[in-house]
Protein backbone atom coordinates (compact mmCIF):
# COMPACT_ATOMS: atom_id res chain seq x y z
CA UNK A 1 0.00 0.00 0.00
CA UNK A 2 1.77 3.22 -1.07
CA UNK A 3 2.11 5.83 1.62
CA UNK A 4 -0.16 8.86 1.37
CA UNK A 5 2.30 11.13 3.14
CA UNK A 6 5.33 12.70 1.49
CA UNK A 7 6.98 13.43 4.85
CA UNK A 8 10.04 11.21 5.34
CA UNK A 9 10.15 8.64 8.12
CA UNK A 10 12.89 8.71 10.75
CA UNK A 11 15.07 5.60 10.67
CA UNK A 12 16.79 4.68 13.93
CA UNK A 13 19.08 1.71 14.54
CA UNK A 14 20.00 1.33 18.21
CA UNK A 15 23.35 -0.29 19.05
CA UNK A 16 23.64 -2.88 21.80
CA UNK A 17 20.66 -4.26 23.70
CA UNK A 18 17.70 -2.01 24.49
CA UNK A 19 15.68 -2.81 27.62
CA UNK A 20 12.02 -3.55 27.00
CA UNK A 21 10.69 -0.94 29.47
CA UNK A 22 12.88 1.67 27.78
CA UNK A 23 11.48 0.73 24.37
CA UNK A 24 7.88 0.84 25.60
CA UNK A 25 8.37 4.23 27.24
CA UNK A 26 9.94 5.62 24.08
CA UNK A 27 7.13 4.28 21.91
CA UNK A 28 4.42 5.69 24.17
CA UNK A 29 6.03 9.13 24.06
CA UNK A 30 6.57 8.99 20.31
CA UNK A 31 2.98 7.97 19.59
CA UNK A 32 1.77 11.12 21.36
CA UNK A 33 4.29 13.25 19.46
CA UNK A 34 3.32 11.80 16.08
CA UNK A 35 -0.35 12.39 16.83
CA UNK A 36 0.42 15.98 17.85
CA UNK A 37 2.51 16.54 14.73
CA UNK A 38 5.66 17.38 16.73
CA UNK A 39 7.75 14.37 15.62
CA UNK A 40 8.04 12.35 12.40
CA UNK A 41 6.95 8.77 11.92
CA UNK A 42 9.57 6.24 12.98
CA UNK A 43 11.06 2.89 12.00
CA UNK A 44 13.14 1.82 15.01
CA UNK A 45 15.40 -1.25 14.78
CA UNK A 46 16.52 -2.78 18.07
CA UNK A 47 17.72 -5.92 19.81
CA UNK A 48 16.57 -6.80 23.31
CA UNK A 49 18.17 -8.84 26.11
CA UNK A 50 16.48 -12.24 26.61
CA UNK A 51 12.87 -11.74 27.72
CA UNK A 52 9.29 -12.84 27.15
CA UNK A 53 6.39 -10.54 26.38
CA UNK A 54 2.73 -11.30 26.99
CA UNK A 55 0.30 -9.74 24.56
CA UNK A 56 -3.35 -9.00 25.23
CA UNK A 57 -4.40 -12.57 24.31
CA UNK A 58 -1.69 -14.36 26.32
CA UNK A 59 -2.71 -17.47 28.28
CA UNK A 60 -0.85 -18.15 31.54
CA UNK A 61 -0.53 -21.83 30.62
CA UNK A 62 1.58 -20.83 27.60
CA UNK A 63 4.37 -19.64 29.90
CA UNK A 64 6.10 -23.00 30.32
CA UNK A 65 9.11 -22.00 32.44
CA UNK A 66 8.22 -19.10 34.73
CA UNK A 67 11.30 -17.37 36.10
CA UNK A 68 13.54 -18.28 33.18
CA UNK A 69 13.56 -14.75 31.76
CA UNK A 70 11.78 -11.53 32.71
CA UNK A 71 8.17 -11.40 31.50
CA UNK A 72 6.62 -8.10 30.43
CA UNK A 73 2.89 -7.62 29.95
CA UNK A 74 2.33 -5.41 26.95
CA UNK A 75 -0.58 -3.80 25.16
CA UNK A 76 0.23 -5.22 21.75
CA UNK A 77 -2.02 -7.83 20.22
CA UNK A 78 -1.10 -11.50 20.30
CA UNK A 79 0.11 -13.96 22.89
CA UNK A 80 3.55 -14.84 24.31
CA UNK A 81 6.67 -14.15 22.31
CA UNK A 82 10.41 -14.17 22.92
CA UNK A 83 12.86 -11.36 22.22
CA UNK A 84 16.62 -11.63 22.57
CA UNK A 85 20.04 -11.12 21.01
CA UNK A 86 20.23 -12.19 17.38
CA UNK A 87 16.62 -11.23 16.71
CA UNK A 88 15.86 -7.99 14.88
CA UNK A 89 12.85 -6.19 16.31
CA UNK A 90 11.39 -3.43 14.15
CA UNK A 91 9.11 -0.99 15.91
CA UNK A 92 6.88 0.67 13.35
CA UNK A 93 5.30 3.98 14.37
CA UNK A 94 3.15 5.31 11.54
CA UNK A 95 0.12 7.57 11.34
CA UNK A 96 -2.44 5.49 9.48
CA UNK A 97 -4.38 8.63 8.65
CA UNK A 98 -1.55 9.22 6.18
CA UNK A 99 -1.41 5.62 4.97
CA UNK A 100 -5.06 4.62 4.68
CA UNK A 101 -7.08 3.94 7.82
CA UNK A 102 -7.01 0.15 7.53
CA UNK A 103 -5.39 -1.87 10.32
CA UNK A 104 -5.75 -5.21 8.52
CA UNK A 105 -4.00 -3.78 5.49
CA UNK A 106 -1.26 -2.43 7.76
CA UNK A 107 -0.67 -5.88 9.27
CA UNK A 108 -0.60 -7.43 5.80
CA UNK A 109 1.96 -4.82 4.75
CA UNK A 110 4.14 -5.76 7.73
CA UNK A 111 3.89 -9.39 6.63
CA UNK A 112 4.94 -8.32 3.14
CA UNK A 113 7.96 -6.50 4.57
CA UNK A 114 9.12 -9.70 6.28
CA UNK A 115 8.50 -11.78 3.15
CA UNK A 116 10.50 -9.40 0.97
CA UNK A 117 13.32 -8.98 3.47
CA UNK A 118 13.97 -12.69 3.93
CA UNK A 119 13.50 -13.30 0.18
CA UNK A 120 16.36 -10.87 -0.47
CA UNK A 121 18.51 -13.21 1.64
CA UNK A 122 17.38 -16.39 -0.13
CA UNK A 123 14.53 -17.56 2.12
CA UNK A 124 10.95 -18.11 0.98
CA UNK A 125 8.67 -16.83 3.70
CA UNK A 126 4.93 -17.42 3.40
CA UNK A 127 1.63 -16.52 5.03
CA UNK A 128 -0.53 -19.28 6.43
CA UNK A 129 -4.29 -19.07 6.86
CA UNK A 130 -5.25 -18.83 10.51
CA UNK A 131 -1.68 -18.19 11.70
CA UNK A 132 -0.12 -14.78 12.32
CA UNK A 133 3.44 -14.25 11.17
CA UNK A 134 5.62 -15.56 8.38
CA UNK A 135 6.46 -19.24 7.95
CA UNK A 136 9.14 -21.27 6.18
CA UNK A 137 8.66 -24.79 4.82
CA UNK A 138 11.94 -26.71 5.03
CA UNK A 139 13.54 -29.97 6.08
CA UNK A 140 15.50 -30.67 9.24
CA UNK A 141 17.30 -33.97 9.64
CA UNK A 142 15.37 -35.18 6.61
CA UNK A 143 12.00 -34.40 8.18
CA UNK A 144 9.70 -31.85 6.48
CA UNK A 145 8.58 -29.10 8.82
CA UNK A 146 7.12 -25.63 8.85
CA UNK A 147 8.50 -23.06 11.27
CA UNK A 148 7.99 -19.39 12.02
CA UNK A 149 10.76 -16.96 11.08
CA UNK A 150 8.92 -13.66 11.60
CA UNK A 151 6.38 -12.54 14.19
CA UNK A 152 3.99 -9.59 14.23
CA UNK A 153 2.28 -7.85 17.13
CA UNK A 154 0.86 -4.35 16.84
CA UNK A 155 -1.14 -1.77 18.71
CA UNK A 156 -2.90 1.27 17.28
CA UNK A 157 -3.83 4.38 19.25
CA UNK A 158 -5.76 7.19 17.56
CA UNK A 159 -4.60 5.68 14.23
CA UNK A 160 -0.91 5.80 15.24
CA UNK A 161 0.73 2.37 15.17
CA UNK A 162 3.39 1.00 17.50
CA UNK A 163 5.10 -2.26 18.37
CA UNK A 164 5.66 -4.09 15.06
CA UNK A 165 7.58 -7.14 13.90
CA UNK A 166 10.48 -9.42 14.75
CA UNK A 167 12.71 -11.47 12.43
CA UNK A 168 14.98 -14.25 13.70
CA UNK A 169 18.49 -13.79 12.37
CA UNK A 170 20.57 -15.89 14.77
CA UNK A 171 18.92 -16.02 18.21
CA UNK A 172 19.29 -18.95 20.60
CA UNK A 173 16.24 -20.94 19.47
CA UNK A 174 16.28 -22.92 22.73
CA UNK A 175 15.04 -19.77 24.45
CA UNK A 176 11.71 -20.14 22.65
CA UNK A 177 11.05 -23.41 24.51
CA UNK A 178 10.07 -21.51 27.64
CA UNK A 179 6.80 -20.44 26.03
CA UNK A 180 4.25 -21.58 23.49
CA UNK A 181 5.19 -18.97 20.88
CA UNK A 182 2.08 -17.06 19.78
CA UNK A 183 -0.03 -19.94 21.10
CA UNK A 184 1.02 -22.28 18.27
CA UNK A 185 1.95 -25.80 19.39
CA UNK A 186 1.98 -27.70 16.08
CA UNK A 187 4.93 -25.82 14.59
CA UNK A 188 8.29 -24.52 15.72
CA UNK A 189 10.56 -21.54 15.25
CA UNK A 190 13.45 -21.08 12.86
CA UNK A 191 16.02 -18.42 11.96
CA UNK A 192 18.20 -17.39 9.06
CA UNK A 193 21.13 -19.13 10.75
CA UNK A 194 19.08 -22.28 11.38
CA UNK A 195 18.22 -22.35 7.67
CA UNK A 196 21.91 -22.11 6.71
CA UNK A 197 21.83 -18.45 5.66
CA UNK A 198 25.03 -16.66 6.60
CA UNK A 199 23.56 -13.14 6.50
CA UNK A 200 24.24 -10.98 9.55
CA UNK A 201 22.08 -8.34 11.21
CA UNK A 202 23.39 -5.57 8.95
CA UNK A 203 22.38 -7.49 5.83
CA UNK A 204 18.91 -8.13 7.21
CA UNK A 205 18.59 -4.46 8.11
CA UNK A 206 19.36 -3.36 4.56
CA UNK A 207 16.84 -5.83 3.16
CA UNK A 208 14.23 -4.76 5.68
CA UNK A 209 14.73 -1.04 5.01
CA UNK A 210 14.34 -1.62 1.27
CA UNK A 211 11.19 -3.68 1.83
CA UNK A 212 9.70 -1.08 4.16
CA UNK A 213 10.46 1.72 1.71
CA UNK A 214 8.89 -0.15 -1.20
CA UNK A 215 5.84 -1.56 0.61
CA UNK A 216 4.84 1.62 2.41
CA UNK A 217 6.01 4.00 -0.31
CA UNK A 218 8.04 6.18 2.05
CA UNK A 219 11.49 7.72 2.17
CA UNK A 220 13.84 7.91 5.16
CA UNK A 221 15.11 11.25 6.36
CA UNK A 222 18.46 9.87 7.51
CA UNK A 223 19.31 6.98 5.20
Amino acid sequence: MPGMSQAPVELRVSPGLVSYPEAEAEMEARVAQIRAGTAPELLWLVEHPPLYTAGTSAQETDLLTPGRFPVFKTGRGGQYTYHGPGQRVAYVLLDLKRHGEDVRCFVRDLEECIIRAVAALGVKGERREGRIGIWVAHEKNGIPREDKIGAIGVRVRHWVTYHGLAINVAPDLAHFTGIVPCGVTAHGVTSLKDLGVKADMAALDEALKTAFRDVFGVSFMNA
